[in-house]
């Protein structure tokens, strides 16, 4: 009498979740709408064109298409990433200072234009600064399609870092004088 063993199949793994462009689509959504909420999506004209700004300060019209730019190649980026096999090293800290970076952008327009406060801006153009620096550097040895995507990005900090600790240098922030005239 023979016995003949039966092997069953090795288990086939799930396939790795699939971002597309509407779950890319959904964060920007996300992310200006919460940005929108002080002051609509071109914040405060009158505020801004109120403050002593540094030599070769934009527009206040030129900020709605840099961001949208900006906003569209990070999310195609993000979208790269996230499409990686979740164990891929570096993935998850790359997503983490992506997901870091949408939140200061959202809270910009708060704090900035709802709040009045040029310093508080510049806090979180400096911070934005780091966390797409990171985000790039991470992101390159990824992939490098994704990084030069993010690229835009940085230059356009860089320069708005510039513009928003000198505006904040020459301005009073109403904020700060509230809060050291209750101390």
């Amino acid at each position: 009498m023979t016995t003949s063993t039966v092997r069953s199949a090795p288990p086939v793994p799930a396939p790795a979740r699939r971002y597309r462009w509407w779950h890319a689509a959904a964060v920007g959504v996300a992310a200006n709408a919460v940005s929108a909420l002080p002051r609509g999506f071109t914040g405060d004209a009158a505020f801004y064109n109120d403050l002593d700004t540094p030599l070769g300060a934009p527009p206040d019209w030129l900020f709605p298409p840099v961001w949208a730019f900006n906003n569209a190649t990070t999310l195609w980026s993000n979208l790269r990433i996230a499409n990686l096999a979740p164990g891929t090293p570096g993935r998850a800290p790359a997503l983490v200072l992506e997901g870091a970076d949408w939140a200061l952008f959202a809270s910009f327009s708060a704090l900035f234009f709802g709040l009045r406060s040029p310093v508080l801006g510049a806090a979180v153009t400096v911070a934005s600064l780091g966390a797409t620096a990171g985000s790039v550097v991470l992101t390159a040895d990824l992939d490098r399609r994704a990084a030069w995507a993010l690229s835009p990005r940085l230059l356009w900090l860089a320069y708005a870092s510039y513009v928003a600790t000198a505006t904040a240098a020459r301005n009073r922030d109403p904020l700060l004088a509230r809060t050291r005239n209750r101390s």
